[in-house]
């Protein structure tokens, strides 16, 4: 079905935007709510007043601090919902985009569209909000607001004077944090629909501006300002290189004698897919344009060697905002990533694409330094950014493969199922570790020291088997969602580079030689992820044989511990059965849709 309409006019509109439209509408009452009070102003020459309600003394309904981080959940609640609907069975509105010229079309079959809701792009804002929405409930426990919260006593002093002040301070930037979390998930979800790079770029800066100040959010804290001001810094460099990139791709696709062709779509008869498609050779100036465009999204998924300032910003912020760092941000750079990658750049069958060796010797470097620097860190949250960048470095494996020239229909739709499979559970056990580590945090212990989770296991066993879990998960370790995801991305790459080659055919020397060389890919992620096991599995060494430094648990915090829960239940239960067939089905589905654009 094809029916096209005007954008403001069509009743479509809030229906397929409805995630977006429920983030706006929360930004509206984060911004209004809190601020409701009994002002009013005077009708000039008159002694009449009207209240205006936004200023003077506030109402005690809406002045209670504990509002603010109630709309931000609710709404990310709702927006998760709404982008679940897309693969309920009988949904019509599966695949919607919004044209150029601003219309709304149903079923895309236009070829200027700039915006397209569909799987693919409900997918990822399905991983965003999910874990948005677990960063929000950790920050309830992890910077509490109080009602009775009243300023220190003239007397009082030391530490009594200091928790006082901290009360006062948690209260005063609830409506501030939840605010910045509502405009990343408008910014991701933005990076999710985009297929105009411009628009995709406008997405990632209006994400990654509010996570820079979100990093340093716990301005108590003495590393977290240093954290966001390096994260920060290369953040802007990415940028300023992405940005420059886009120009040259701009100018590169239109021709020399009318440059009003020229464009930054991904689709349509102008668009960045058919002028690169029509190149009979490499064009230096697409090329350079291709590549800067590229670093930009390295830094997103912190590949090496774009990467070194991730483990500074995670060690160096609070757990709940590394939580959203490792999940949340990375899911962000891979949406756009493989989107330009597949729809701009995906070579025809037989033949390889300009950037194979480029992503195949990244994806090596990217899951072997990890790894081996996660072996040598004794900082949990340093350790957990490393392997966040040794499972970047699996993900763009399958994007090599991807590039082989190797992979069919059937593979191609393989590996992207694989990848996005990857970052939804990659949610569940990545976000559950960081959740028991905030725990540690509000202890009063120092997560980045792995004398944190000395004896867990003694002092709160629940939290100390959920944290064990979540490693061997993150090691890849069956029957856990981690090893099916790894699974499938192995079987993506074997497959590709098979594709020719018959072990029958005269045994495995000559089967080797007849393999695409993106084989070998595949024996670099079994071998890294066997490397892995030594410092995931420290990690339960150090909960349950260390002695404590500590007897005291940790604290009751029932909103993480809640979360917790639910991405246990998430991580064991997305690795068979079911629901993990529903979640391969769902992003199978995914993969259908962006192959199809």
């Amino acid at each position: 079905m094809n029916i096209e309409s005007p954008l403001l006019a069509s009743p479509l509109l809030g229906e397929v935007l409805r995630p977006e439209m429920t983030i706006l509408i929360g930004i509206v009452l984060l911004i209004v709510v809190p601020n409701l009070g009994n002002a009013t102003i005077r009708i000039p020459m008159t002694k009449f007043r009207i209240p205006v309600f936004l200023g003077g003394r506030r109402f005690t309904m809406t002045s209670d601090p504990l509002i603010p981080g109630v709309i931000s959940m609710f709404v990310l609640l709702l927006s998760m919902a709404a982008s679940l609907m897309t693969f309920v069975d009988g949904h019509e509105l599966v695949n919607v985009c919004i044209s150029a010229s601003g219309a709304i079309q149903q079923g895309c079959l236009g070829s200027d569209y700039i915006l397209r809701s569909d799987p693919y792009s409900r997918m990822f804002t399905t991983i965003f909000f999910f874990a948005l929405l677990l960063g929000t409930a950790a920050m309830i426990n992890r910077m509490p607001a109080f009602v009775d919260a009243k300023a220190p006593h003239p007397d009082d002093t030391g530490a009594t004077r200091i928790h006082a002040i901290r009360r006062l301070l948690n209260n005063r930037r609830q409506g501030d944090f939840h605010l910045l979390i509502l405009f990343v998930a408008l910014g991701m979800s933005i990076v999710a629909l985009s297929t105009h790079l411009f628009l995709l770029f406008i997405g990632l800066e209006l994400a990654s501006l509010a996570i820079y100040v979100l990093v340093a959010f716990m301005k108590e804290d003495e590393t977290s300002g240093e954290a966001a001001t390096k994260y920060f810094l290369t953040g802007s460099v990415a940028s300023a290189i992405t940005l420059y990139g886009m120009s040259l791709l701009y100018i590169w696709s239109g021709s020399a004698s009318n440059y009003a062709t020229a464009s930054l779509s991904l689709v349509g008869p102008n668009g960045l897919a058919a002028t690169w498609q029509a190149m009979d050779s490499v064009d230096p100036l697409a090329a350079i344009g291709f590549g800067m465009v590229l670093v930009g999204f390295g830094f997103k998924i912190s590949a090496v060697p774009f990467h070194f300032a991730a483990p500074d910003a995670y060690s160096g912020t609070s757990a709940p905002m590394a939580l959203i760092l490792a999940t949340a941000s990375k899911a962000m750079g891979f949406a756009a990533l493989v989107r330009v990658l597949v729809v701009m750049a995906m070579p025809e069958y037989g033949t390889e694409a300009t950037w194979l060796l480029l992503v195949g010797i990244l994806s090596v470097i990217t899951m072997t330094w990890g790894n081996l620097a996660a072996l040598s860190t004794e900082n949990p949250k340093r350790m957990l950014a490393y392997s966040s960048v040794a499972h970047a470095g699996y993900l763009l494996a399958a994007l090599a493969a991807l590039g082989s020239g190797m992979a069919g229909a059937a593979t191609s739709r393989l590996l992207i199922t694989a990848v996005a499979f990857h970052l939804l559970v990659l949610a569940f056990f990545k976000s559950g570790a960081f959740l028991v580590l905030t725990l540690t945090e509000m202890k009063g212990d120092d997560a980045n020291k792995m004398e944190s989770l000395y004896g867990l296991g003694r002092r709160d066993p629940i939290m100390a088997a959920a944290m064990f879990v979540f490693m061997l998960a993150l090691a890849g370790v069956p029957p856990l969602s981690g090893f099916l995801s790894k699974f499938l991305v192995i079987d993506g790459i074997v497959t590709a580079s098979t594709a020719s080659g018959s072990l029958s055919a005269g045994g495995a020397i000559e089967w080797l030689s007849s393999v695409h060389w993106v084989f070998w890919l595949a024996v670099a992620m079994a071998v890294n992820s066997a490397l892995s096991l030594f410092y995931y599995l420290r990690i339960g060494q150090v909960m349950f044989f260390e002695t404590p430094r500590s007897i005291r648990p940790l604290p009751e915090a029932p909103m993480i511990r809640i979360a917790v829960i639910l991405c246990l239940f998430l991580t064991v239960l997305a690795g068979l059965g079911p629901f993990s067939q529903t979640l391969v089905d769902m992003a199978t589905m995914a993969a259908q849709e962006l192959l199809r654009v």
